[in-house]
């Protein structure tokens, strides 16, 4: 038998014994107290009186994320190593800061935030666009051993109060605007003051990042409003700063909001010791970054969970460089700015989503930027890696972008598609570019890496121990499709509860199967190799260019219509986003319109009441209406995946192809009433709107 490949010898000893495997990877970073071993595992009491398993990483240890991403780089000598590259096409605007410059804003903006009533424990809102003030308001609340919650900037009063609400943050920090590709500025003064007056919490500072495209007057001092810059400028003079504040291995860094089914978001709260170790080892057993002279650029936005990780803190920890980048992969200007990117910072692993590359298709069919431009004349040449990541990649992107790397840059470079989570923190499947660094994490050794198979999502990584199992949570053979799922514990880097939620967690992750596994939510398969393949969401979230949404808040928004009485919403493939929400609905008015086709001015309403409540990019991909078309259990749940197939089918031109009914449905006429009103949006409306990402061939 061939000897096993490093990645596999590596993830097989991070199952087989954890506490040696991770306490080596602890012992890669500066710790103000150590912790008393790797792993505890305990059992946990619900209110209810249900137990379930529960884990701790590094207890008795105490650590602070800020030293480890800053102070530790410049004590040892590599304070001159850039550590951010700000670039904004959007505003024409270029800044780098050193290790040495960010530690001098982060001390002095965690001395502000102390004066302003910042302490241990506390939670800070951030709502703010991608500007290097952001991370420094992330670095400077954990600075402070204080908890940041991030919320994309530019997400609606709605949404923002909700997550006020859950968090209760003692300051919010901001900025005056964000700026939305070539859309010009959106002020962020009117969408925040409104969130805080419908808000039941209200903060009692509100820090504001004045920015000259648009700037926000009047700021309100006895509404709590101070000026950033100004606050600054006064703890620079009087040399204020405060030093790291160590907290312990378990408690939370951040709190991040993903989508729940319910509509409601879940806090996912990531623990501060787990969370450093084991991104320190995936940035660079991963990625491949291993310290100064990388460069990571992440085009992602600090909002997401790829941004915390990937864009802040992993490449910090190396002790790399990361990209701040505030633009978009087409129109700031055009297709070809990640290429220029990644020639002048001469960037060494990108990550981005396959949305992003399927919109460049797009502008630029042939490639010709990539090609012509920057890959003939050898400007791509430092590039090792493609990472997509936040929905499925298509074979053929992946087949596409691989052509295009081996043609013009690094030798040997890769596409490598992974796949994770809010709740993970980090991949739980990848290949890896440097998988000895997960036996003597010293290594400067970069492996050839394991093969890439289009289409899925690589094997799983250090601490994740994925299985496919059937609806009753007995395992599968290997290529058998079912539900995935993990066991515990979770690798360091995940989650282990929600934010003042314990009953949610159980019964969102683990109560499905009766606390044996954590239920990822998705569908796939693991082939005889140990390679993963998603195929689908197996709940009802929606994946719109790598941002999730839940149908039940989309529906919310939808059904706030007076005139609508009913909808459901599902994922109509969309061949740049994904997928695009589409919405089934029936009218509330007693004499039904026959066309499946609604009236432009309903649609237009619909969609403004959509981007009000949940944000522009949840906007609705179409609409049917009809009545007795939306198929239901005989409990009232909406059967959400029948609709499902039957608009992937439409949207393959297969619209009498069978799908698969529950034998629970109530009334199995719905779904031909909903066949015949597809078919007929399709043949008034639908046939050159939607496209799927990539033409299923036809077997």
């Amino acid at each position: 038998m061939p000897e096993p490949h490093i990645q596999d010898k590596v993830y097989k000893r991070s199952l087989e014994d954890p506490e040696a495997f991770w306490t080596a990877q602890a012992d890669q970073l500066q710790w103000h107290k150590k912790p008393d071993r790797a792993l505890q595992r305990t059992t946990k009491t619900l209110k209810s009186g249900v137990k379930h398993d529960h884990w701790t990483w590094f207890p008795g240890g105490e650590i602070s994320t800020t030293y480890n991403c800053i102070d530790r780089h410049v004590l040892s000598g590599n304070g001159n190593t850039v550590a951010i590259c700000w670039d904004s096409p959007v505003t024409g605007l270029k800044e780098q800061y050193t290790y040495k410059q960010l530690l001098e804003e982060v001390e002095t903006l965690a001395g502000v935030l102390r004066e302003e009533g910042v302490k241990k424990g506390d939670v800070v809102l951030i709502y703010m666009p991608m500007i290097p003030a952001a991370l420094f308001a992330m670095l400077a609340i954990a600075r402070l051993g204080a908890i940041h919650a991030v919320v994309f900037g530019g997400f609606s009063p709605a949404s923002l109060a909700q997550r006020m609400e859950a968090s209760r943050p003692k300051a919010v920090m901001t900025a005056s605007c964000g700026i939305e590709g070539n859309k010009g500025p959106m002020g962020y003064k009117k969408l925040l003051e409104e969130a805080i007056r419908t808000s039941s919490f209200k903060p009692s500072k509100v820090i504001v990042w004045q920015r000259e495209q648009l700037r926000w007057e009047p700021v309100v001092k006895e509404d709590g409003q101070r000026n950033w810059q100004r606050l600054v400028k006064s703890a620079k003079d009087r040399r204020l700063k405060a030093a790291a504040v160590p907290v312990k291995s378990s408690d939370a860094l951040y709190i991040i909001y993903t989508s729940g089914t319910t509509g409601l978001p879940k806090g996912v709260v990531r623990e501060a010791g787990g969370h450093v170790v084991g991104l320190n080892l995936s940035i660079k057993q991963i990625f491949g970054v291993h310290g100064p002279g990388d460069v990571m650029f992440t085009a992602s936005d600090i909002g997401w969970v790829v941004g915390h990780s990937y864009i802040v803190y992993a490449p910090l920890l190396a002790g790399a460089t990361t990209v701040l980048f505030e633009g978009k992969p087409v129109g700031t200007p055009d297709a070809s700015t990640f290429w220029r990117i990644i020639e002048e910072y001469k960037v060494t692993t990108m990550f981005t989503a396959p949305t992003a590359l399927r919109a460049i298709r797009r502008e630029d069919g042939d490639n010709d930027y990539f090609e012509q431009i920057y890959g003939n004349r050898g400007g791509l040449r430092t590039l090792r890696a493609l990472f997509l990541a936040g929905e499925r990649s298509e074979p053929s992107i992946v087949q596409m972008y691989q052509k295009l790397l081996s043609k013009h840059c690094a030798g040997g470079a890769v596409v490598i598609d992974n796949w994770w989570s809010s709740e993970s923190g980090s991949p739980i499947s990848a290949i890896a570019l440097s998988a000895a660094a997960g036996e003597n994490f010293g290594s400067a050794h970069r492996h050839q890496p394991l093969q890439v198979k289009p289409g899925s999502a690589g094997k799983a990584a250090p601490g994740f121990d994925v299985r496919i199992v059937d609806d009753e949570g007995n395992e599968l053979k290997p290529g058998s499709m079912g539900n995935i799922v993990m066991g515990m514990p979770l690798a360091p880097t995940a989650f282990t509860t929600l934010w003042e939620d314990e009953d949610r967690f159980y019964r969102g992750y683990l109560k499905r199967f009766n606390g044996k596994w954590i239920d990822t939510g998705d569908a796939g398969m693991i082939d005889r190799d140990g390679y993963i393949s998603i195929m689908s969401r197996s709940d009802d979230i929606i994946n719109v260019a790598a941002h999730r949404f839940s149908t039940g808040a989309i529906e919310q928004a939808v059904t706030s219509h007076p005139d609508i009485a009913e909808a459901a919403v599902v994922g109509i493939p969309d061949s740049l986003k994904g997928h695009l929400p589409f919405a089934f609905i029936t009218l509330s008015t007693h004499h039904h319109p026959h066309p499946a086709v609604p009236d432009d001015k309903l649609f237009k309403e619909v969609q403004l009441l959509v981007r009000q409540q949940i944000g522009a990019i949840a906007s609705l991909g179409g609409m049917i209406q009809g009545k007795g078309m939306i198929p239901k259990t005989r409990s009232g749940k909406t059967l959400r995946r029948v609709l499902r197939e039957l608009i992937e089918n439409a949207t393959d031109g297969e619209f009498e192809k069978e799908v698969q009914v529950p034998t629970t449905i109530e009334d199995a006429e719905a779904i031909e009433v909903a066949k015949a009103k597809i078919k007929e949006y399709f043949r008034h409306k639908g046939k050159d709107l939607h496209k799927a990402p990539e033409t299923k061939a036809k077997l």
